[in-house]
């Protein structure tokens, strides 16, 4: 039990160092490049460096690669340990986040020298349209679906087990990644708010997978939970860096290929409530939304759309005055209270 504890904090441990160097080159590394972001909730509005996802993205194909490494090394017949995940799944889960991290990459860096029209404000960073995302988006399914991962059978809450079949790599596994990708990028309008999230779910999923034994679930999600805590130590507020669709598309479909291969697709959908609300509260209004508030004197901040409801943020918003690393902190909350939630149902054999 030891040994196999080390093959999964080792990588974890790496993924960690990688991303926390790799984020602080990035702060000023992308400030130089011009691939920077308004802080909208900052007074005087500050220009900050973006596109942190990509230490993220890098961190975590560093970690697992590590995995890999260890029993690969010093030869085939003699490794350091006996391999237990599957390295070719493996493999797929890391092109997978590093391609879908280009494509946010390239949001990002689509900045202009004045502001340009962005949903309901104005921004210098103009990214991808609307409709090309989700459709780029479909290159983080290519390699899972190319490896065949994850099991057909989903036991899907209150409904029982389904079998997929065909149609689990070649349907649902793209539009899982799609919407996990688009929908975890909707809920980012505070200094650390989607990594805190980000955080909070990984480690969720880690401590399933450790209880309920699908080693590669937690392999991944140890390594992707390292990951984003070493950008997060440079985007909680006040952040030095922000985090940008190379982030939140690279930790969505991270999360996805997770709870693909470590086989928690029923716990995954439950702690996953949060940004599949969020989706259809901006659907509401054909996504033609922002989730930041308007800044008040003192720091707090009002609902943009007044009583009307768009976002979880709106919902904070219209509850008292709260600044913005407490409308981060209350949103850590709620998703805190999902992971509760799934676990109360895994607890009475709902999943």
């Amino acid at each position: 039990m030891y040994h196999t504890y080390l093959t999964i904090f080792v990588p974890a441990l790496i993924a960690l160092i990688v991303s926390l160097i790799g984020t602080r080159f990035f702060v000023f590394y992308m400030k130089d490049a011009g691939i920077v972001g308004i802080d909208r909730n900052k007074k005087g509005l500050p220009v900050v460096a973006s596109s942190g996802g990509v230490a993220v993205a890098i961190g975590f194909a560093v970690g697992v690669l590590a995995y890999s490494f260890g029993g690969s090394f010093p030869n085939p017949q003699t490794p350091i340990y006996a391999p237990i995940a599957s390295l070719p799944l493996l493999f797929a889960s890391v092109i997978a986040v590093l391609m879908i991290s280009f494509v946010g990459f390239l949001d990002d860096i689509n900045v202009k020298r004045s502001p340009v029209q962005s949903t309901d404000m104005k921004d210098i960073r103009k990214g991808l349209r609307q409709w090309q995302k989700p459709l780029l988006s479909l290159m983080g399914a290519i390699p899972l679906m190319a490896v065949n991962a994850g099991v057909s059978f989903i036991h899907l809450p209150f409904v029982g087990t389904v079998n997929f079949g065909i149609f689990y790599p070649l349907v649902i596994i793209p539009l899982a990644v799609i919407f996990a990708s688009n929908a975890f990028n909707l809920v980012e309008s505070g200094n650390g708010m989607a990594a805190g999230g980000g955080l909070i779910t990984s480690l969720a999923m880690f401590i399933y997978s450790v209880y309920f034994g699908t080693y590669i679930g937690a392999l991944l999600s140890i390594v992707l939970f390292a990951s984003i805590l070493g950008f997060f130590v440079y985007n909680k507020y006040p952040a030095r860096i922000l985090s940008g669709d190379s982030f939140t598309y690279a930790v969505g479909t991270g999360l996805v290929s997770a709870m693909i291969l470590g086989n928690m697709e029923s716990f995954g959908i439950i702690i996953f409530l949060p940004w599949i609300i969020e989706f259809l509260l901006h659907a509401r209004r054909k996504f033609k939304v922002t989730t930041l508030g308007k800044r008040r004197s003192d720091g707090s901040f009002a609902a943009p759309y007044g009583r009307k409801i768009y976002s979880w943020t709106h919902v904070i918003m219209n509850l008292g005055r709260f600044n913005e690393w407490q409308i981060s902190a209350l949103m850590w909350t709620m998703e805190f209270g999902f992971v509760l939630l799934a676990f109360g149902l895994k607890a009475l054999n709902l999943l």
